[in-house]
């Protein structure tokens, strides 16, 4: 019996369809409008869920001229985090749009709290579930809060070690509701294709009785489809209305249409992994005529011996099985056989 857990009435686990995380971020740009028509885009691609991320400047770091303030290195080489996060954040007023706009294309829509006021503001608006960022993983403190909330959580496990990821799955179990989904994820962005290790998918949800999932910054939808290979449960993947239009997380962000492929993808995947069967499908079965059977090749007399001339193995399947050839060469025909007839035990003296 797998593992379940249940985020507004949608079941997610191994028996059940993949659940497609379509994650905003800070691709809105800065405009309310903007933020809509990608909630409006990200529900016609077919996801399961739409999420964002709810914290200010002030909530996730200082505005500061220390040199560790500065982010080093990546996209976002030189800026200062408190700059960054002020362009990227998406405003607290409006969540409620976003929640509504949402709700109305019948899409679940929650986020990513970085602080427990964000945790207070996304219970206003009735949150279905929670996600614990990576970075924000070793925050325990902040893993108990959304935990007491008692809603399912997500956690993505990014630079997290063994024990860092033991140390908020204990917290989360203690504290909430023990519905957790662990999403491995390498946090570089974008990450290199050879990094995603999506092996490590399987193993979070065995390690951890955990349904399991990939939070996937890899360029293209090949990782996502790998991990549903594999067993995971979850995607989360960076949406943007085009990468041309910029925006902090726009260069490993998928547009429409390839969010909607990969929607497509991980589905079928998950359809084709299908039963472990060593027998014939019903589906099989009018194909089961054009398999090789015996037939007389050669017109033949009664009394006359069977040979590799006169019989043989050929399309389609109506003789008897091309395994009984050692039986019927050197036995007598019972009648007499014309060319292009199935062989049968009747015919054979």
């Amino acid at each position: 019996m797998s593992l379940d857990v249940t985020i507004a009435g949608r079941k997610i686990g191994a028996d059940h369809e993949p659940y497609i995380i379509c994650e905003l971020s800070g691709n809105h740009n800065g405009s309310l409008d903007r933020a809509l028509t990608m909630i409006d885009a990200a529900a016609d691609t077919g996801c399961d869920a739409i999420k964002l991320q709810t914290y200010t400047a002030d909530t996730i770091t200082l505005k500061s001229d220390r040199p560790e303030f500065f982010i080093h290195g990546g996209p976002w080489d030189g800026r200062a985090l408190y700059d960054l996060y002020q362009e990227a954040h998406t405003p607290w007023d409006w969540h409620p749009a976003l929640f509504e706009r949402a709700r109305a294309r019948g899409v679940t829509i929650f986020s990513s709290p970085f602080d427990n006021t964000a945790v207070d503001l996304l219970e206003s608006l009735g949150a279905p579930a929670y996600k614990i960022a990576s970075f924000e993983l070793v925050d325990l403190p902040l893993v108990a809060y959304v935990a007491q909330q008692g809603k399912p959580m997500i956690m993505s496990t990014g630079m997290a070690n063994d024990r860092e990821i033991d140390a908020a799955v204990q917290t989360a179990r203690k504290f909430g509701s023990g519905e957790i989904i662990l999403l491995h994820c390498v946090s570089n962005y974008p990450a290199d294709i050879a990094d995603a290790n999506v092996r490590t998918v399987p193993a979070l949800g065995e390690r951890y009785g955990c349904v399991p999932g990939l939070s996937d910054h890899t360029h293209g939808v090949g990782a996502s489809v790998a991990a549903i290979a594999l067993g995971g449960a979850v995607i989360e993947k960076h949406f943007t209305l085009a990468r041309a239009d910029g925006g902090p997380d726009s260069s490993f962000s998928l547009e429409p249409a390839e969010f909607s492929a990969l929607v497509r993808d991980c589905k079928d995947a998950w359809k084709a992994l299908g039963r472990v069967h060593f027998d014939t499908l019903g589906t099989e079965q009018g194909s089961k005529t054009f398999r090789r059977s015996l037939y007389v090749v050669r017109d033949v007399r009664r009394g006359e011996a069977f040979t590799h001339d006169n019989v043989r193995s050929i399309r389609p399947g109506l003789g008897l099985p091309p395994s009984r050839l050692w039986d019927v060469v050197g036995k007598v025909a019972s009648r007499d056989l014309s060319r292009g007839e199935p062989l049968s035990d009747e015919m054979i003296a």
